[in-house]
C-alpha cells in the first residue's frame, strides 16, 4: 500500500499559523517511515491524516493511487478497521476489559470471526511474550507489557497500514526496542509502516525519514 500525500493544507479555526502548507510526501510499502522535528512540528496531526481520522483542508490523502478526501465517515471508517492499525504513546487499554479481549477489538471492528479473533490473539501475545496475562486486566500489568499488548491489537488483523504515534515514549530501552523491532518486521511483510518518534537512535534505523520544521 503506498500511501501519499499530495499538497496537504491543514489550518484549524482561529490558528495563527497552519499545521500544513503544501505537504508533500510518499510512504512505501515495504518500509519504515520515521517522522522526526520538534514538538509542535504536526507529527501527531499527520498520522492522523494518513489514517483518515482527520480531513485536510487543502489536498489529499491518495491510498494506491485512490483520492481519499471525498469519501465519506462511513467509508474512512471502513478502511480504518480494515486496513490500519494504530499504536499510540499511550497504550489504550480498556480498563474493563481482559488483555486478551483487548486486542481481540481489532478483529471485532473489522468483522473476523471470533474463534479467529481469539486463535490470533494467543499467537501474537506469545510472540511478545506477554500471553502469560492474557486474563489479567490492563491495570495488573507493566507499562511497557501494556505497549506489547497494544501492539498486538495493531497487528490482529495483518494491518496494510500502521501509524505509530510515539509508541516508544514511555518505555524503556528494552521495551522500546521489541516494539520497533515488531514495526520494522511488519514493514518486511510489505505493510506501510510510518511512526512519529523523538528518539534519533531508533529514527536512525528506520528504512526512511521524514524531517518536519
Amino acid at each position: 500500500m503506498t500511501v501519499v500525500v499530495e499538497g496537504l493544507g491543514l489550518r484549524y479555526p482561529r490558528a495563527a499559523a497552519p499545521v500544513f502548507s503544501g505537504l508533500s510526501a510518499a510512504f512505501a510499502p515495504g518500509a519504515l517511515t520515521a517522522v522526526t522535528g520538534p514538538s509542535g512540528s504536526g507529527k501527531s496531526t499527520l498520522l492522523y491524516v494518513l489514517g483518515l481520522l482527520v480531513r485536510p483542508t487543502a489536498g489529499d490523502v491518495l491510498w494506491d493511487g485512490v483520492p481519499t478526501q471525498g469519501l465519506t465517515d462511513l467509508e474512512r471508517s471502513r478502511i480504518r478497521a480494515r486496513d490500519i492499525g494504530f499504536v499510540f504513546q499511550d497504550a489504550l487499554l480498556d480498563p474493563a476489559r481482559s488483555i486478551l479481549e483487548n486486542v481481540c477489538d481489532a478483529g471485532l471492528f473489522a468483522g473476523m470471526d471470533r474463534a479467529v479473533q481469539v486463535e490470533l490473539a494467543q499467537v501474537l501475545l506469545g510472540r511478545f511474550g506477554v500471553e502469560h496475562r492474557a486474563s489479567h486486566k490492563p491495570g495488573e500489568i507493566s507499562g511497557g507489557q501494556a505497549q506489547r499488548v497494544a501492539l498486538c491489537r495493531a497487528l490482529l488483523t495483518s494491518p496494510r497500514v500502521v501509524l505509530g504515534d510515539e509508541p516508544t515514549g514511555n518505555l524503556d530501552a528494552e521495551s522500546a526496542r521489541v516494539v520497533w523491532d515488531a514495526l520494522r518486521d511488519h514493514a518486511r511483510t510489505g505493510a506501510t509502516v510510518v511512526v512519529a518518534t523523538h528518539d534519533e537512535r531508533l529514527a536512525d534505523t528506520a528504512d526512511h525519514r521524514l524531517v518536519l520544521p
